[in-house]
């Protein structure tokens, strides 16, 4: 059996499909997996580090105004669907499972046109463009998020990583913490602004490290790959660790005590099968998924939520630090996300892929 995979630009639409690929090697060492990803996203750097083919099409994004550029677009999704079609042919494709981005629409098209089973994985709850589509040429459309938009689609959870769901944060806290230079014995932040980082979140948490050093909280600081800041920490007890990116976010969960981030779907699926609490930060741009993701969680008592505008040094000192502080508090948040998680979206996904390929 051969399942190609079209998701990606973020890793909100490619970590998904790569645990879906693990789950349905799991089940079947067999079956053939060929992701279709473009030149600018970060499948080119995630997808051949696990070890899956990648095959690259054109990105065709369509425009969100009437512009020249709009005329452009036939003549380039064409191309684009010709592209992936080419690649269902050679590798013999038995089903397309899509999970949003650029390179979803025409892969939807192309698997629609060779009369391929398509099967859609939506994990906000506002779908994109592309899975729109997805839905609308099939009948097998799942969904990351229990109030989605999407009524026909069946809710599963977001396939998350084999290491993700396997963590126990207590048992690997030392080891986590020793692995990232930090103290066993300290309230632990971790900072993220997902796999790009975010400036609003670097900037407010940078200021206020003088007073987290001194009232005994250290801090793991993952900036973004292309971020830069202007004044690093200087050197001291409790460690401010920064780093420009982490490939183990399994170990940096383990690591913290509580977190300040985005609210991006990946990211809450993560902390919530992890039982991490968090200070969610809405991207301010977009369709307001992030917002529905944070207000769920803090909804459930999993965390609580700050707009990306209110989000400063002073609402860290007087809303995160407490927290910490309070370990009781600490441990109800947890238990609290631990609930809104779920952990077996990747082997249910894969289960129905092999079902409706069959």
């Amino acid at each position: 059996m051969r399942v190609v995979l079209a998701g990606g630009g973020t890793a909100g639409h490619i970590e998904p499909a790569l645990a879906l690929a693990d789950a349905l090697r799991h089940l079947d060492q067999r079956i053939g997996i060929t992701c279709v990803g473009t030149e600018r996203g970060l499948e080119t750097r995630l997808v051949p580090a696990r070890g899956y083919e990648l095959e690259l099409v054109p990105a065709v994004p369509l425009p969100r105004a009437i512009t020249p550029r709009l005329l452009t677009v036939p003549g380039r999704l064409a191309g684009a669907v010709n592209a992936v079609a080419s690649i269902l042919d050679r590798v013999r494709a038995d089903v397309l499972v899509g999970f949003g981005g650029y390179v979803a629409t025409p892969a939807y098209l192309a698997a629609k046109r060779r009369g391929l089973p398509i099967v859609v994985h939506e994990a906000n709850p506002r779908p994109g463009l592309a899975n729109r589509l997805g839905a609308r040429l099939t009948d097998h459309v799942f969904t990351g998020f229990p109030d989605h938009t999407l009524g026909k689609a069946e809710y599963i959870g977001t396939p998350l990583r084999r290491e993700i769901v396997s963590l126990d944060r207590l048992s690997m806290g030392d080891k986590a913490r020793s692995w990232f230079g930090l103290e066993n014995d300290r309230p632990t932040l971790l900072v993220f602004g997902g796999s790009q980082g975010a400036r609003s979140l670097n900037e407010a948490a940078l200021a206020a490290a003088p007073v987290l050093r001194n009232a005994g909280v250290q801090v793991l600081h993952v900036i973004g790959p292309k971020n830069t800041v202007e004044r690093e920490p200087p050197p001291g007890d409790p460690q401010y660790v920064l780093l420009p990116y982490v490939d183990r976010m399994d170990l940096a969960y383990a690591a913290a005590d509580f977190a300040l981030c985005r609210s991006g779907a990946l990211t809450c699926a993560e902390l919530t099968a992890v039982g991490l609490p968090a200070a969610y930060v809405p991207l301010p741009h977009g369709n307001g998924e992030q917002r529905i993701n944070a207000e769920r969680i803090a909804a459930g008592g999993g965390g609580f939520m700050v707009d990306d505008a209110g989000l400063t040094s002073d609402w860290i000192i007087q809303n995160v630090l407490p927290v910490l502080h309070n370990p009781e508090r600490v441990v109800a948040l947890s238990e609290a996300a631990s609930r809104l998680g779920r952990k077996d979206a990747d082997i249910m996904l894969a289960r129905k892929v092999l079902e409706i390929a069959r």
